[in-house]
């Protein structure tokens, strides 16, 4: 491997030369964690390590929870943002100000808040627009305590704050698109999504609760998978389920499916929706077959950025997870002796000694706004040209700060 001077991309080289590709070559490379254990364990802020008053190491809550991020234990927009907002909660409850601070303030955000999530973001995965969004309202939060306020109640109102966002933002909004999706569902309809979204989930849960009688379809796709955790809960809860993947998704669409419900990684200001990638060959499909396409998305995933196609920014995965051709989802943890065994007996198993070859593994796509026929939020169903009009309404103080993706 070779590492550039800033130390924050790394350019993998193998016998056959560089296997990044150009037309992603401005995106952080995938760094893989088994490689990279250094990065997990006492790592330190600063420079100048040479002495113990100049340096200053990451709680281990970042740690795990870095390591987690990086090999893939925790994926989605909402459980990675979650687990990000407990993290900083377990921080607090051991949390010591520096001997000479005289501002929690300042030492709360210098010390714990911006090195945990540059941390998190250069070393371990990149971050996602509800994980940005939420630092930043967690450094508003920081940022408007009073200056005199005792320790004990800075960390108490903080927790509170947390757990307010926690709830509002995230576990209500998800019950409230629940109740606005589930009025779209009827008995006899045929719904597809693709891979798993947790809010759609709990839309199909709770219209099956409700005596409603339709047919899911899951489409799924390499080298993750996800569909399959999602056809587990639903047949476990007695709903009609078939599972299909990618490839046959134009004979379903065009025969059975009456209505497309698909989760979201992110808003963007222009109505546009960053999901898993596959998701827009769902969309497109739809829209092709006229079957109108519903993204279930909360508010506080709204990016105030603009963006037209899926290259400029996206995130790049694990090229090794492609290697493997069989409908075998991958064990995503740094024992991957399973993902060896699946892969040995693939044509693409020597990839890096192969000059000419090389693997692409994007995670997210992105749908154009005209594929999309509405979007659920807690605040409503919306057209995608309504996207714009609720960022600047949630924000009237600041439209480009509070929902800023970082």
């Amino acid at each position: 491997q070779q590492q550039s001077g800033g130390g924050d991309v790394e350019e993998e080289v193998y016998k056959g030369g560089s296997k990044t590709l150009s037309l992603f070559s401005h995106l952080p490379q995938y760094r893989d964690p088994a490689q990279n254990t250094h990065e997990f364990s006492g790592v330190t802020l600063g420079k100048d390590t040479t002495t113990p008053e100049s340096s200053d190491r990451l709680p281990p809550q970042v740690l795990s929870l870095g390591l987690q991020y990086a090999d893939g234990s925790i994926r989605g927009g909402n459980a990675r943002c979650k687990a990000m907002l407990r993290t900083f909660q377990s921080i607090l409850q051991s949390y010591t100000p520096s001997p000479h601070t005289k501002d929690y303030r300042h030492d709360l955000d210098t010390r714990i808040i911006k090195p945990a999530f540059q941390y998190w973001t250069s070393k371990c995965r990149t971050h996602s627009v509800s994980m940005g969004n939420a630092f930043t309202f967690l450094k508003l939060a920081v940022a408007s305590l009073p200056r005199d306020l005792p320790l004990k109640e800075v960390v108490e109102q903080l927790n509170d704050t947390i757990d307010a966002y926690i709830q509002e933002r995230i576990i209500f909004a998800d019950q409230v698109i629940t109740k606005h999706a589930c009025t779209k569902i009827g008995n006899g309809d045929v719904i597809l999504t693709h891979a798993k979204s947790d809010v759609v989930e709990l839309i199909l849960l709770k219209a099956a609760s409700k005596g409603k009688t339709f047919r899911v379809i899951v489409v799924d796709s390499r080298p993750l998978l996800e569909g399959r955790a999602l056809v587990n809960k639903l047949v476990s809860a007695g709903i009609e389920c078939s599972y299909i993947l990618l490839n046959a998704l134009s004979y379903v669409m065009m025969r059975e499916v009456t209505k497309v419900f698909l989760g979201a990684a992110a808003l963007m200001s222009d109505g546009s929706v960053l999901s898993r990638v596959g998701t827009g060959c769902v969309a497109l499909m739809a829209h092709a077959n006229k079957i109108p396409v519903l993204f279930c998305c909360e508010t506080y995933k709204i990016s105030s950025r603009v963006q037209l196609e899926s290259i400029t920014g996206n995130e790049l995965g694990n090229p090794d997870d492609v290697v493997c051709t069989s409908t075998c989802a991958m064990d995503h943890s740094l024992d991957n002796v399973n993902n060896n065994n699946k892969a040995k007996d693939s044509v693409l198993t020597d990839w890096k000694d192969r000059p000419n070859l090389k693997l692409l593994n994007l995670l997210y796509d992105l749908t154009p706004s005209e594929y999309v026929s509405g979007i659920v939020t807690e605040v409503g169903i919306l057209p995608p040209t309504s996207v714009a009009v609720l960022l600047r309404e949630m924000n009237p103080q600041d439209n480009d700060s509070v929902f800023k993706s970082g």
